[in-house]
């Protein structure tokens, strides 16, 4: 089995609000649901998850919970965290190739 070079952890390189809105855009571009789940996940864990459970009115356990790899958050879930890390959902119309 080869070992990895380095562990590279996406949260860390989301230090800024604007980071944060590029690396959401992105997922939510892919249209895969888990993928989405997963990326604000990493969003959670760059803020901090007692910060961020402070800030978005859930506990920990259920942000944990929420954004594990067997989790499936709520949308309530989803716009309360999103909130919470400055952002916010919004809609444009769907334009096909």
């Amino acid at each position: 089995m080869k070992e990895p070079i380095y562990d590279y952890d996406p949260a860390a390189a989301l230090t800024d609000p604007e980071s944060i809105a590029v690396f959401m855009t992105d997922a939510f571009e892919t249209g895969d649901a888990a993928f989405i789940a997963q990326a604000l996940g990493v969003v959670a864990r760059a803020k901090g998850m007692t910060e961020l459970a402070k800030e978005s009115g859930l506990s920990r356990e259920q942000l944990y919970r929420s954004f594990s790899g067997k989790g499936n958050p709520t949308l309530k879930t989803m716009l309360a965290v999103m909130r919470a890390v400055g952002l916010d959902l919004t809609t444009k119309q769907h334009v096909h190739p």
